[in-house]
């Protein structure tokens, strides 16, 4: 049986596999993102997702023995306003950018690459979804900067967690926007000559 190997820590992308029916072995890789993105310059979100979906994907193949399996590698950015936004990573940042991004909207893009070791194959897709973000107050927005959740995910928000509450509406996948797209997954895994449904448990 092929087993698919989520190179992520996210448990967000964790949390829609299994919800979806599927068992991933968690395998993060150790990619160094800004070195990824220095050596290659990102022209657009979608190169940018692309880039660092696929090198994550390949970090993790290359210490895999075995031959059936699938690797899975993501990376999610928002683009708002012509910049393209991944983790804040520190609260001045993540309050910032949720000032400038309150009653406007941006586009999440989740970048995926799926590696068969069987056959060295490897597909790199990437879906876009419109948000639109809530005019929230300061207050609300230092109360959830403080809370810790926007610093380590793209953009400064999450749709499926506290951050749920600051977006008015979508265009587009959700589990885009959450960080895998399901629809592009099974598209991928059926490009490789799989049968989506027989990785369900």
């Amino acid at each position: 049986m092929t087993k698919i190997i989520l190179a992520s820590q996210s448990p967000a992308r964790l949390k829609i596999l299994t919800d979806a029916g599927l068992s991933p072995i968690v395998q993060p890789s150790e990619v160094d993102e800004d070195a990824v993105l220095k050596g290659v310059e990102a022209e657009n979100p979608e190169h940018y997702v692309a880039t660092l979906s696929r090198a994550k994907a390949e970090d993790v193949a290359e210490k895999t023995a075995g031959d059936d399996t699938l690797i899975l590698g993501a990376d999610s950015a928002l683009s708002f306003e012509g910049q393209i936004l991944g983790k804040p990573g520190v609260s001045e940042l993540a309050i910032r950018r949720w000032q400038s991004m309150r009653g406007k909207t941006g586009f999440l893009y989740s970048g995926q690459t799926l590696i068969d070791l069987k056959t060295k194959r490897s597909i790199t897709r990437f879906s876009a979804t419109k948000v639109w973000f809530s005019d929230i107050s300061d207050e609300q927005i230092k109360k959830y900067v403080a809370s810790g959740e926007p610093l380590q995910v793209a953009g400064a928000f999450t749709i499926d967690s506290l951050g749920g509450a600051f977006i008015d509406r979508i265009e587009g996948d959700y589990h885009t926007v959450v960080g895998l797209s399901l629809k592009l997954l099974r598209e991928m895994i059926t490009e490789l000559g799989y049968e989506y449904t027989d990785f369900w448990e």
